[in-house]
């Protein structure tokens, strides 16, 4: 495997970046998915109507079609109108980070109702105990809610990483020399691209498995002291 005609340290390092950006871009996800949460269960219409606009959009739009949108189509706007204006501009963004972004962006939207359904799922008994004993609401939120809301929302947060590390392979368009970009070139310089993106596929694969491993270690530790009915 790591012979692949001198070209596996490529594809090793382009594996190491691939999770690197996952896990950027989970972070990202997560945190936008627990404001977006909070954002549609608010009081304010206003609030859950941009919240639910948010959702609705970013889930509808291919995740292919956002980052060229951002890496290509995000600087030449800026670019066409601070020249309407006067004063022209060179702007280009990092690949790494316009894809992180990016990526983080469309997966918050998923992670928004992931959380959502977590925090139904939370009796509400609980919350007004912790209410009757004095706790303020971000009290609440931080001691009673959170944590039994992840414990409900590991099994969708683990399906949308699942989803989140394959669609990294789309941000090779924007140059990023993850794995499916460096799978591509050493496909184009050997002229064997069964190989390498057979090669490719069987790391996506691995990482996939040890991540299910993980996902399956961390629900169970997670329902600990749990009794069942």
């Amino acid at each position: 495997m790591l012979g692949l005609e001198g070209y596996g340290p490529l594809l090793l390092q382009g594996a190491r970046l691939t999770v690197y950006v996952g896990v950027s871009s989970m972070a990202i996800a997560i945190f936008l998915g627990l404001i977006g949460m909070l954002c549609k269960l608010s009081a304010s219409p206003v609030v859950r109507f941009f919240a639910d606009i948010y959702t609705t959009v970013i889930r509808g739009i291919p995740e292919l079609v956002l980052i060229l949108l951002v890496y290509y189509g995000l600087p030449t706007l800026i670019q066409d109108i601070t020249a309407a204006l006067g004063y022209p501009v060179d702007i280009s963004l990092n690949p790494f980070a316009a894809g992180v972004l990016t990526i983080g962006f469309i997966y918050g939207a998923f992670s928004t109702e992931v959380f959502r359904g977590a925090y139904l799922a939370v009796p509400r008994g609980q919350v007004e105990a912790a209410r009757a004993c004095g706790m303020s609401g971000p009290l609440t939120f931080r001691r009673i809610l959170l944590p039994q809301m992840m414990r409900f929302a590991l099994p969708g947060l683990g399906n949308v990483w699942m989803v989140l590390i394959k669609a990294t392979a789309l941000i090779s368009v924007i140059q990023l020399p993850e794995l499916m970009r460096s799978a591509d070139i050493a496909a184009k310089n050997t002229r064997k691209p069964f190989t390498f993106f057979l090669a490719a596929s069987l790391i996506y694969l691995g990482i996939t498995i040890i991540s299910n491993i993980v996902q399956q270690w961390a629900e169970k530790r997670a329902e600990r002291g749990i009794r069942r009915a």
